[in-house]
């Protein structure tokens, strides 16, 4: 009776605020996650994975974040973290906070597969099986419920959150000579053919959030022997 109670009341209270503050089309999957769990808890195992998935697909859309039509759950969660600013700029030079949140979205990377994996052994209209797919009940799709809500919420609100910073400052590669100049002399330069291509540079372009973050550690004092670069000849080869 508690846990028909529970079903019942269920509400996804996260993904409805990411809703309201914009995320409209995922009205549908959270009604019915929200109607499934105590009447069809397969179906809610299938709509929770597409909740997410339909979040992190906007949040890369809205940030012109590429991903391909072909992306699973799992890359798209990945490539949606690699791009968020998950610390504030206060924090952004702490290591051990960094390392500390690094391990939640580990997890949270793990509840991902969790889910997907849920879905496909025990989803409503998951992929065909040659057999009987094992029954879940209430309890079970509430958790992968819960799951996608606290994902869904966590992620539009960080999203939305940088996005709407008034005055924020758009990042600029060209004002970090120092710190480029630190990542390329550790780092070799990359061959793709007959082309090369700077280290600092693929940081800043493919994981700028990254780039972010070792930028607010770097001391150019602790570097100093590093200040002084050669400068390139002008033919494109590596210094």
């Amino acid at each position: 009776m508690a846990e028909d109670s529970a079903a019942s009341d269920f509400r996804m209270h996260g993904a409805r605020t990411a809703m309201s503050a914009g995320l409209a089309h995922i009205e549908e999957q959270i009604n019915g996650i929200e109607s499934a769990i105590g009447g069809n808890p397969g179906l809610a195992f299938d709509l929770a994975k597409t909740v997410i998935e339909s979040t992190c697909k906007t949040i890369l859309s809205e940030r012109n974040i590429a991903f391909g039509p072909a992306d699973d759950l799992p890359k798209l969660f990945k490539i949606a973290t690699n791009n968020l600013p998950f610390l504030p700029v206060s924090a952004s030079g702490e290591a051990d906070v960094r390392e500390s949140l690094a391990q939640t979205l580990n997890g949270l990377h793990t509840a991902v597969l969790g889910v997907c994996e849920l879905r496909n052994a025990c989803g409503f209209a998951s992929h065909g099986a040659d057999g009987p797919r094992p029954a879940m009940e209430a309890v079970q799709a509430l958790l992968a419920a819960g799951t996608a809500d606290a994902i869904v919420g966590f992620l539009h609100r960080v999203h939305r959150q940088d996005r709407a910073q008034a005055g924020s400052k758009v990042m600029n590669y060209e004002e970090n000579r120092k710190f480029n100049e630190y990542i390329d002399d550790t780092h070799e330069r990359v061959q793709i053919l007959k082309e090369y291509f700077d280290p600092s540079r693929i940081l800043f372009e493919l994981a700028p959030e990254a780039y972010r973050l070792y930028l607010a550690e770097y001391l150019p004092d602790d570097h100093a022997d590093g200040d002084t670069v050669e400068e390139a000849d002008g033919s494109g080869q590596p210094r």
